[in-house]
């Protein structure tokens, strides 16, 4: 198994990096584009799962070990491909995708292209007992945090809250902060 890949980019798209290895082999490795938007200099090391079918061999690199995790527990919902799990990991980061979980918001999953509310649903209640695991906080992470004490301190319930940050963009405790209030006036 091909646990990780690391070397300089030869090509980079929006969904895949190719990556020349010392040894002067290159590899495809698909991304997400939250993996995508890490990516900060010509020289990379990604995580990687190895995905075997009978025609292909892809590999998916993850700079974030989160991501990574968050990925694999997505594959082991039933209906939920690859594909699928790479538009998740490109729609949420792994702390909210938790928050996600954790509030059962099927209005933000069925966000992600080729999500419809029955995969939906299947995602909530199979990933229902399980919480991906963040081992290290982010600055988005840390923003995320500082905004749910902010809205908290201004009285509202914690399951609206999360509720609400889900469906935020902003990655700045400000923004988050601001962009949830607007949610909490509808």
């Amino acid at each position: 198994m091909i646990c990780g890949v690391g070397g300089k980019i030869i090509k980079k798209e929006l969904s895949f990096v190719d990556v020349l290895t010392s040894g002067g082999v290159a590899y495809r490795i698909f991304v997400s584009i939250n993996c995508y938007s890490a990516i900060k200099s010509d020289e990379v090391f990604f995580y990687t799962t190895l995905i075997m079918r009978e025609d292909s061999m892809l590999l998916h690199g993850f700079i974030d070990t989160n991501e990574q995790k968050m990925f694999e527990m997505l594959l082991k919902v039933n209906g939920v491909g690859p594909k699928v799990a790479t538009a998740i990991c490109s729609t949420f980061l792994p702390s909210e995708f938790t928050n996600i979980i954790e509030s059962k918001n099927i209005t933000a999953l069925k966000r992600v292209p080729g999500i419809g509310p029955k995969s939906a649903g299947m995602i909530l209640v199979q990933l229902g007992g399980f919480v991906v695991e963040l081992t290290e906080k982010t600055p988005a992470n840390k923003a995320h945090e500082e905004a749910i004490m902010a809205l908290e301190s201004l009285g509202f319930k914690k399951e609206a809250i999360q509720k609400n940050l889900a469906m935020c963009r902003s990655t700045d405790t400000q923004g988050l902060v601001k962009e949830a209030l607007k949610y909490f006036q509808k």
